[in-house]
C-alpha cells in the first residue's frame, strides 16, 4: 500500500509516522516551504515564537501517541507550567489557576470565598465525565454512523449534559460571574462560543487541573522538527512547495493525485488541509459549515525580559458576554475584547537573544472576510495600548520587532473562512455530526485535521490521526491476507 498525504500539518505528519512504523509507504505533499501547518514558528533574525498553538493540554495523550509512532519522549522536553495561568479582571481581581488542587481551593477561598465546595463538586463530577467522554468519543470513530446511535451513547450524552452550553453548565456550579467565565472561556481554545458550545467541552478546564498545562522547550512547533527528522530517517518522500491540484479517480476509486503538474500514483489519499476547502480536490460538492472564531495575533521581539506574571495570562474586558456576541453573533469588531498573552521567555531563553524576549498576544475576533483588516489600524494600536497598560508596562519602548497576523492572513493561508481552529465545535458539528476520517463517497479518500472528528487542539488532532492510521493499517493487513490467499490458491 502507498498512501499520499496532502498537507503536512500535525494530523498528516502523525498519520505518516504511524503508517510508516507499520511499513506502509507514505508520500507527503505540502504547499508551503515547510511542514507543520498551523503548528509553526514565526521568526525574525534570532527571534522565534510559536505562530499558532501555545498551550499544551492532554500531555499524556501527546506522549503516548508519539511513543506509539516511534518517537521517544527523550527527543523533546515538556515543562510543566505551575501556576497554570492567571486571569485578570477589569475590577482589579486576579485569579490564578494552580496544578495543585489544595492550592486552587486556597486561591478560590481568597478570591471567591464561599465557592470552594462548588469547585470541589465540579472536579468530582468532571472526573467521571472525563472518563466517560474519553472512552465513548475520543477513542472511537463514527465513520459508520450507526456505531454512534446506541442506547449507551445516548445515556453518556445525557450524563455529559450535551444539551446544555458550556457556560450554562458551569453556571450551575459557580455563582460568581467571574468564576463562571474562568471555567468556560476554554472553549475558545478550539474556536467555540462558551455560550453555545455543548457542555462536553467543559472537560477542557477540568483537564487543565487534572492533567496540567505544559510547554514544549524550544516552542510547540519544535515537535515538527523532531517528526520531520524521524520521517526522513524512514526515507519518506516529502515534497515542499508542492500544490496539489486535484485527486485522480477511476470511477469511485482514487488512483493518485496531480501536484505541480505531475501525476503521482497512490492506493489511498489522505487530505490534511482545512477540511471544508478540500472538497474541490475531489470534485465533490462543497458543504457549508459554521467556522470557528478567528484571531488577531501579535508577535513581539522585545529588547528586555520581563520577570513578572505567568507564561499564560488572560485579560478580561468589560463584558465577556458582549465580546462573545460580537465574535459569534453580530460578527463585528469587538468594542472591548478580552485577550490572551503567551510569554514563553519566562521559561525558555532559547527564543530570543540574551537579555531579550518574545511575546505573543491573541485577541478573539470574528471569522469571515467582511472586515477590512487593512483599515483597522486604530483597533490594532488600541490593543497594543491595552497590552502595555494591563500586562507589560513600557511595552512600546521595548519593541524591536513586531508582526501582526489577521483573519485575512489566516484565510489566505487556507483556513476555512479565516477561522483559526477548523469548523466550530457546535453540537451539530461534534461527535457523530462532525466530518469523520472517511467523509467522501470515494472508497479510499480520507481526511484528518482540526475539522475532522474528534476535533481541534494538537493532541486531539493527533488522536484523529491515530484513528485514521489504525483503519488504514487494518485495510493493509486485509489486503496482504487476501493476496496470500490468492497466492496459496495458485500454488495449490
Amino acid at each position: 500500500m502507498k498512501v499520499a498525504i496532502v498537507g503536512g500539518g500535525i494530523g498528516g505528519l502523525v498519520t505518516a509516522l504511524l503508517l510508516t512504523k507499520k511499513g506502509i509507504e507514505v508520500e507527503i505533499f505540502e504547499k508551503e516551504d515547510k511542514l507543520g501547518g498551523r503548528l509553526a514558528f514565526t521568526e525574525h533574525d534570532t527571534y522565534r515564537i510559536d505562530e499558532g498553538p501555545t498551550i499544551v493540554l492532554l500531555p499524556h495523550m501527546l506522549k503516548e501517541i508519539l511513543e506509539e509512532a516511534g518517537i521517544s519522549s527523550s527527543r523533546y522536553e515538556l515543562i510543566k507550567c505551575d501556576p497554570l495561568y492567571t486571569i485578570n479582571y477589569l475590577d482589579g481581581t486576579t485569579y490564578t489557576k494552580h496544578a495543585s488542587l489544595e492550592k486552587q481551593i486556597e486561591e478560590i477561598r481568597r478570591v471567591f470565598p464561599g465557592e470552594e465546595n462548588h469547585f470541589a463538586q465540579f472536579m468530582t463530577e468532571m472526573k467521571e465525565k472525563f472518563a466517560l467522554g474519553h472512552r465513548a468519543f475520543l477513542q472511537k470513530t463514527f465513520a459508520k454512523k450507526r456505531d454512534f446511535w446506541t442506547w449507551n451513547n445516548l445515556k453518556i450524552l445525557s450524563k455529559l449534559n450535551a444539551h446544555q452550553s458550556v457556560h450554562k453548565y458551569v453556571s450551575s456550579h459557580f455563582k460568581d460571574e467571574r468564576l463562571q467565565q474562568a471555567y468556560s472561556l476554554q472553549s475558545l481554545y478550539i474556536g467555540g462560543n462558551p455560550y453555545t458550545s455543548p457542555a462536553i467541552y467543559s472537560l477542557v478546564p477540568y483537564s487543565e487541573h487534572e492533567h496540567g498545562i505544559y510547554y514544549v522547550k524550544g516552542g510547540y512547533a519544535s515537535l515538527v522538527e523532531v517528526i520531520q527528522e524521524e520521517l526522513e530517517k524512514r526515507q519518506v518522500k516529502i515534497h515542499l512547495n508542492f500544490k496539489v491540484e486535484e485527486v485522480c479517480f477511476d470511477g469511485q476509486v482514487a488512483t493518485g493525485l496531480i501536484a505541480n503538474g505531475k501525476v503521482y500514483s497512490a492506493n489511498s489519499v489522505v487530505l490534511n488541509g482545512d477540511f471544508p476547502l478540500m472538497s474541490k480536490l475531489t470534485k465533490q460538492k462543497e458543504k457549508t459549515y459554521t467556522p470557528s472564531s478567528s484571531c488577531l495575533l501579535f508577535y513581539f521581539g522585545l529588547k528586555r525580559r520581563y520577570t513578572h506574571g505567568n507564561v499564560h495570562q488572560f485579560f478580561m474586558g468589560s463584558s465577556f458576554t458582549k465580546h462573545m456576541d460580537e465574535v459569534f453573533k453580530t460578527k463585528e469588531l469587538p468594542t472591548d475584547p478580552a485577550f490572551y498573552t503567551f510569554y514563553p521567555s519566562l521559561l525558555d531563553d532559547t527564543l530570543a537573544p540574551k537579555g531579550k524576549s518574545v511575546l505573543y498576544t491573541l485577541v478573539p475576533v470574528p471569522s469571515g472576510d467582511h472586515i477590512d483588516w487593512k483599515q483597522q489600524g486604530e483597533f490594532i494600536e488600541r490593543m497594543i495600548d491595552q497590552i502595555e497598560q494591563r500586562a507589560f508596562p513600557g511595552l512600546r519602548e521595548e519593541i524591536e520587532w513586531m508582526k501582526v497576523r489577521t483573519p485575512k492572513d489566516a484565510r489566505d493561508f487556507g483556513l476555512y473562512e479565516g477561522g483559526s481552529f477548523g469548523i466550530a465545535p457546535e453540537l451539530f458539528q461534534s461527535g457523530v455530526f462532525r466530518p469523520q476520517y472517511r467523509p467522501y463517497d470515494y472508497e479510499n479518500v480520507f481526511a484528518v485535521g482540526a475539522s475532522i472528528h474528534p476535533g481541534g487542539g494538537v493532541p486531539i488532532v493527533m488522536q484523529g490521526a491515530k484513528l485514521l492510521a489504525n483503519h488504514l493499517i487494518e485495510e493493509a493487513a486485509k489486503q496482504v491476507e487476501q493476496e496470500q490467499l490468492s497466492l496459496d490458491g495458485v500454488i495449490l
